[in-house]
């Protein structure tokens, strides 16, 4: 296994090396695949993973605090996170943890059950199998490391809610991921383009930009590096930070198994 450098250099996105994704550590990423899946997670799928969460949550908080700087904060408080999801639907990920979260609150509409009654708000209680919320935690020291990385300082209910965002989404990516594996491939029929009133419509994109997977390659009880991929183009829209995503999450693996 080679050495790798203590501290990573700056670079451009064109220029993605495996210490980039080191806020979220594979040993902890594999952590949360065995909690959907019995499926072996290669490393190069565990490197994907965790740059692609990486990816998201830094759009996120650079989207925080983009919106801080409007009012002339420098620590990111709840408000500054439903600002930047508002203003670029590409960060609505991680939804499940939205119902347990102070923050979204009232922002997901209310829940009826069959016969038309408001179905009641979910127990506190703890799952026997861990899961997205349960193991939020679990992402607080990568999330703190990613803030200082940017720069931001943000009040304990933001940390917890970008805790809670990281679990959630990369738990979908899990089982996205898994599930590519089973099916053998993803079935794509379009694209969908995001465009803001008033903004002129993006030029289509090239056939080779978002390359469909016709058929899965593998074992069938492996995740690999594509497979992640491919769960990817799931989880995000077809905008720039899907793009972005797979562009680091390949750079960061270009020298991993």
């Amino acid at each position: 296994m080679s050495t790798l450098p203590a501290r990573p250099g700056r670079s451009g996105p064109a220029s993605v090396s495996v210490t980039d994704v080191s806020p979220f550590k594979p040993s902890l990423v594999k952590a949360v695949f065995r909690d959907v899946t019995s499926m072996h997670v290669s490393r190069s799928a565990a490197w994907a993973a965790a740059s692609v969460t990486r990816t998201v949550l830094t759009e996120i908080i650079d989207g925080a605090r983009r919106a801080a700087a409007e009012q002339a904060r420098k620590k990111l408080v709840p408000g500054d996170l439903l600002s930047a999801i508002d203003r670029n639907v590409e960060l609505e990920v991680g939804s499940t943890w939205y119902d347990h979260s102070p923050t979204f609150r009232g922002l997901t509409g209310v829940v009826y059950d069959a016969e038309g009654a408001v179905a009641p708000s979910r127990g506190r209680s703890g799952p026997r199998r861990p899961s997205a919320v349960a193991g939020a935690h679990r992402f607080e020291a990568g999330v703190r490391k990613l803030l200082r990385s940017r720069g931001a300082t943000a009040v304990p209910a933001l940390v917890r809610d970008l805790d809670g965002i990281a679990s959630a989404f990369l738990t979908d990516l899990a089982r996205d991921a898994a599930m590519v594996v089973r099916e053998g491939g993803v079935r794509r029929s379009g694209t969908v383009t995001l465009v803001m009133p008033g903004e002129p419509a993006p030029p289509p994109l090239r056939k080779d930009s978002l390359p469909a997977r016709p058929a899965h390659r593998g074992d069938g009880r492996t995740i690999g590096r594509d497979d992640v991929l491919a769960a990817t183009t799931i989880q995000l829209f077809g905008g720039g930070l899907r793009q972005r995503a797979l562009t680091e999450a390949r750079g960061a693996t270009r020298n991993t198994v």
